[in-house]
C-alpha cells in the first residue's frame, strides 16, 4: 500500500521487485487488497506478456492514513 501511494500505478514487477515477495504471496496480497476495495487491478498485456498493474483507490488511501494514524497514536507521536 504505501508503494501505491507513493507513486500513482505500480505494475506487478515493479511491487515484486519493490517487495521482495515471492509471485505468490503479491499475487494473494493483491487480491486481497483488492477484494477490500482499496486497489484496483487492470489487467492486460503489454509485449505478448500478462502485464499486472495496481493503483491505489480513494478508499485504499483513507484506509492507509488511518493505518498510519494508528500507529502514531501507538508509538506516542
Amino acid at each position: 500500500m504505501s508503494l501505491l501511494v507513493a507513486v500513482e500505478e505500480g505494475d506487478f514487477n515493479f511491487l515484486l521487485e519493490k517487495t521482495g515477495a515471492t509471485r505468490g504471496n503479491l499475487s494473494v496480497q493483491i487480491g486481497k487488497l483488492k477484494e477490500a476495495g482499496y486497489i484496483t487491478v487492470v489487467k492486460g498485456y503489454k509485449d505478448n506478456y500478462p502485464h499486472t498493474r495496481c493503483s491505489i483507490t480513494a478508499q485504499g488511501i483513507k484506509a492507509f492514513e488511518k493505518y498510519v494514524a494508528a500507529l502514531k497514536d501507538y508509538l506516542g507521536e
